[in-house]
């Protein structure tokens, strides 16, 4: 159960969250709502974006504006991002968090489409998506979350992945320009490094047969996850999102938080 004080965390704030019909972006949306944000969600899928409308209504009937949109897809993320705003009044929290893995092929395999389909979505994404938000977020300051991962960052031994490491490598670097670069407008921007984490991104990814061929052997006799031996949860994510998110976390800008209960540490 929330406590009184979480339950007002981000009264009187409105949230984007990208990638909301699932996993993290679904179990951030519905810590935000709870914690009385009025929260702007986008997703590709239909189905999944609906269903999560519905539990954030259930939560508060007027808290939510699902729009289905291609985060790729420039005139989409703009207007989606301007027709939120308006609707609410105002746009304070985003949490870039829409991403593919995309496919995975050995680098002389992978076709250029196939490389720039997972670049644009990640890091394209990632930068439209924070592009649209600036004029609202610098009337006021905010927040800006984008979520990376330990792929490309700490660990480099997911084989086959060269276009997803690559692009969430990128990641990163922008967020610590964007951190600089927005201070002086009191906008913050953090980037969050999850591992292994339960979630259904795996719908997204096209596996080349070619890739065992490139793979070295890493044996784990006692599994990935040094932590209580499993993976962690959407919603061990979300905490973390939106802690950042608030104003417990005013002074922390440009941070890389990795959150993978050790598992890069291995490796």
């Amino acid at each position: 159960m929330e406590s009184t004080v979480q339950s007002n965390r981000f009264e009187g704030k409105t949230a984007l969250v990208t990638g909301g019909g699932s996993g993290i972006g679904k179990a951030t949306a519905l810590k935000f709502a709870a914690q009385g944000a009025n929260v702007i969600i986008c997703d590709l899928s239909p189905e999944r974006i609906r269903e999560t409308e519905e539990e954030i209504k259930a939560i508060r009937a007027d808290a939510v504006l699902a729009l289905e949109i291609d985060i790729a897809n420039e005139e989409q993320v703009k207007h989606a991002i301007e027709k939120g705003a308006e609707h609410f009044g105002g746009l304070h929290v985003v949490f870039a968090n829409a991403g593919i893995n995309g496919t995975l092929a050995p680098i002389d395999e992978i076709s250029y489409e196939d490389w720039q389909r997972t670049i644009n979505t990640n890091l394209g994404g990632t930068f439209l998506t924070v592009k649209y938000a600036l004029p609202f977020l610098k009337k006021e300051g905010g927040s800006i979350v984008i979520t990376s991962s330990i792929n490309g960052n700490t660990t480099f031994a997911s084989f086959g992945m060269s276009a997803y490491s690559s692009s969430k490598a990128a990641q990163v670097a922008f967020t610590k320009m964007a951190a600089l670069e927005l201070a002086q407008f009191k906008v913050r921007v953090n980037v969050i490094c999850p591992g292994a984490i339960s979630t259904n991104i795996d719908q997204s990814t096209e596996r080349n047969e070619t890739v065992e061929k490139i793979a070295i052997p890493i044996e784990f006799p006692n599994g990935r996850q040094p932590l209580a031996g499993q993976s962690g949860s959407a919603d061990n994510v979300a905490d973390l999102v939106t802690f950042l998110s608030s104003a417990e976390a005013s002074h922390i800008t440009g941070a890389q938080i990795v959150i993978d209960g050790a598992e890069s540490l291995l490796c």
